[in-house]
């Protein structure tokens, strides 16, 4: 039931667009692209941000939610008429057969919640039983996924202040020196551009990472919703026609 992963052309032009606005503006002040590249400021700001989320969360959530990332650019996609038109067929073959044949047909399915449901009305689960056993599936999951996305948000706000106390070393450095001007130029640059690191990464990627997460946990859950509302309904042994237009209105929208 999954679809062909297509790339978010809008993340794509929404990293271009900041990109193009930041380095263009830093140009036409006469200022230098080379003058924001400053590896001390981005290893104080992304190793302290990457320290204090690890600190916050617990490694599992981390590597998940690093693994989730890739959903900005390939969300997955699972096309809602594939799992309608899947589901009816279904409704119809347990109708026709029993709900035997089912077993079967769980044992070809990859998706872990799908193959559940199936098995269980295979065994004979009553309705209202497996909609319970499904939706606390659903809910562990969707909650996981939602743990990891937080992730990013955490870093969304470490990384300001991260920002500022390498800012702050930055001072320190050239207060340290002030007795050679030759270091001055350096401690200074490390210390604004920690900040543009800090505030920059924040704002262009991290909270907009999860913001974007979380909008496709939430369509992820739609269609998790209404797989458990089909699983069901052909459990009940509900008219396939019935199933199939209670199912169409999850997505009429």
């Amino acid at each position: 039931m999954i679809g062909k992963t297509k790339i978010d052309i809008s993340s794509i032009l929404g990293i271009a667009v900041a990109l193009v606005a930041i380095m263009g503006g830093q140009m036409l002040e006469g200022g230098h692209i080379g003058a924001l590249m400053q590896f001390a400021a981005f290893v104080i700001v992304v190793g302290g941000t990457i320290g204090a989320v690890l600190l916050q969360s617990p490694v599992k959530i981390l590597i998940n939610g690093v693994k989730m990332s890739k959903w900005v650019f390939y969300p997955p996609v699972r096309p809602y008429q594939i799992l309608i038109k899947q589901l009816v067929s279904w409704s119809y073959l347990s109708k026709r057969e029993g709900f035997l044949v089912l077993e079967t047909h769980a044992d070809k399915v990859t998706d872990p919640l799908t193959k559940k449901g199936l098995q269980l009305i295979a065994d004979g689960s009553k309705p209202e039983k497996l909609r319970e056993i499904l939706e606390i599936g659903v809910e562990t999951e969707v909650s996981f996924q939602r743990q990891s996305a937080r992730i990013w948000e955490a870093a969304g706000g470490y990384a300001p202040t991260i920002g500022i106390l390498g800012a702050v070393l930055g001072l320190i450095h050239v207060m340290g020196n002030l007795s050679d001007p030759s270091l001055l130029g350096h401690g200074i640059a490390v210390a604004f551009v920690a900040t543009i690191y800090g505030v920059g990464l924040a704002n262009l990627v991290f909270l907009p990472v999860a913001s974007k997460l979380k909008t496709v946990i939430n369509e992820q859950l739609v269609m998790r919703e209404a797989l458990v509302d089909g699983l069901v309904a052909i459990a009940n042994g509900e008219n396939p026609r019935e199933i199939e237009n209670r199912l169409m209105s999850y997505f009429d929208h």
